[in-house]
């Protein structure tokens, strides 16, 4: 409404403008004239102007008849003179033009108003748009976690400690890489009718799995009453197709399948990142985590699924592997396989820890000296017979290279991989790295004395000496045997 008044009082002072410059025109006087006019009327003394007459509107007269005097008066009459146009003084003109060049610039800050206000919207608009795309998308990766869609289904083990609240348990869950948000997890938790008790021990859960199946999983005590529970124990220097038939015979799982699953690994424990990435093709496939079966008692259940077998097993390791024993590891700079091919060998070639650091001692004196008489060869007999006796049998086609490679008759160095499951202490004998001269040892295998040598001849005399005491422990157990035997 504002606005039409204005237009309105804009066409006014318009049309008054116009009159005036057309009164101007017609009336014409120059600057000069209105300038003496001014001084004149400067110079008389001031007077009272009577008010300019009001212009009479005449009526129309009845015009009398021509006649002769009529005509003579007429002609003698001077002419009428036009009565003066009404003068706009100054002052009111320039108060129009002001008029005009505010109701001007009126219009101008309004059009400019109008302009300014379409990137505002637009920016509104799209900030809006934004908003709503960002919270669209965290509402969606929120319901893909809480009901597990398209994440992985490989299934993870985690212990619970004693007395865990919700809190713990999703922290836990989402450092195992099990849930993407341990916020969402807690408020879904608050939502559920029943409290949640978490039953403390080892679980199996999967990325995969609903909000719901996971504290199902953790809570449920009746289903993990209903499982049997088997003990295995696996003894220091066993190989892994003596556990893995051992598990069978116990009715955990197949031996296959556990073969399988082990050896294929990637559980996300921190050990397997140190493994060696470009494995040796002469490495005998079936056995590529020969060595990483840690010996000790694992509660299993009857019929468990093999990938939780292993996983068990994997996390035992890894807890094994403390940083102290990285860090050593790392400082003679060894890679984990490295590690773990020779302490398999000190476990298989030493029956204590005492020995087995002075075992180990004399491994290192050979890998670090090529140049002995030893040429860099380690030259232990159950290299030799992991070779012949369980790599070949399992040999679907002969691959002598292989064999070749694991006999440290024969090969130089370390052999491709691990050939049996070392325990702790042939593990830290090996990252002690005793200082010795021996290159040379022989172990009595009836009284587990092991005698050590610098040289060869050394070396010969201890072999004879040991062969001697084993012939004579053999002939007084035979005549033994002949004696309980008559006395029966």
């Amino acid at each position: 409404m504002a606005d039409n008044n204005n237009d309105v009082i804009n066409d006014i002072l318009n049309q008054l403008d116009s009159a005036k410059k057309q009164q101007e025109a017609e009336i014409g006087p120059t600057p000069q004239k209105n300038t003496e006019e001014k001084t004149e009327r400067a110079a008389q003394p001031v007077r009272e102007e009577a008010p300019a007459p009001r212009p009479v509107q005449r009526q129309a007269e009845r015009r009398p008849r021509k006649t002769a005097d009529n005509d003579h008066q007429a002609a003698a009459a001077p002419p009428p003179a036009r009565p003066p146009r009404p003068r706009v003084s100054e002052e009111m003109h320039t108060r129009n033009s002001a008029a005009v060049k505010r109701n001007a610039a009126h219009h101008k800050k309004k059009k400019k108003k109008r302009r300014s206000r379409l990137p505002g919207v637009l920016i509104l608009t799209v900030f809006i748009f934004a908003v709503s795309i960002c919270l669209s998308l965290v509402i969606i990766a929120f319901g893909k976690d809480m009901f597990g869609i398209g994440k992985d289904d490989t299934t993870k083990m985690i212990i619970v400690p004693e007395n865990t609240n919700t809190e713990m348990i999703s922290q836990q869950l989402y450092d195992e890489g099990i849930i993407n948000s341990p916020k969402c997890f807690q408020l879904f938790s608050k939502f559920r009718k029943t409290p949640d008790i978490y039953i403390p021990g080892e679980h199996f859960v999967s990325p995969n799995m609903a909000y719901e199946t996971i504290i199902d999983t953790l809570t449920n005590e009746e289903e993990e009453e209903r499982k049997e529970a088997v003990n295995v124990t696996f003894p220091e220097a066993i190989n892994l197709y003596s556990a893995a038939q051992l598990l069978e015979e116990k009715g955990v799982c197949n031996a296959s399948d556990f073969m399988f699953y082990f050896n294929a690994g990637g559980y996300g424990y921190r050990f397997e990142d140190k493994l060696n990435k470009n494995t040796n093709t002469l490495r005998f496939a079936d056995t590529r985590m020969e060595g990483y079966l840690f010996p000790d008692t694992y509660t299993f259940t009857k019929e468990m699924d093999p990938e939780q077998v292993c996983q068990k097993i994997y996390y035992n390791f890894d807890n094994k592997l403390t940083d102290d024993r990285i860090k050593r590891m790392e400082e003679l700079h060894l890679s984990l396989d490295q590690l773990i091919t020779l302490a398999s060998i000190v476990q298989a070639e030493a029956p204590n820890r005492e020995d087995m650091n002075h075992v180990a001692s004399v491994f290192w004196n050979r890998l670090d000296n090529p140049e002995a008489e030893t040429v860099g060869k380690l030259q232990s007999d159950p290299t030799k017979n992991y070779a012949n006796y369980t790599i070949k049998p399992h040999m679907t086609v002969l691959n002598n290279e292989i064999l070749k490679a694991y006999d440290t008759y024969q090969s130089t160095g370390l052999p491709p991989g691990a050939i049996c499951n070392p325990g702790l202490d042939a593990i830290d004998a090996v990252l002690l790295k005793m200082k010795t001269d021996d290159y040379y040892f022989i172990a009595n295998i009836y009284t587990q004395k092991t005698y050590f040598a610098k040289t060869n001849d050394e070396h010969e005399m201890n072999k004879a000496m040991v062969k001697a005491d084993e012939a004579q422990y053999e002939a007084e157990q035979a005549a033994r045997e002949a004696e309980e035997a008559a006395n029966e």
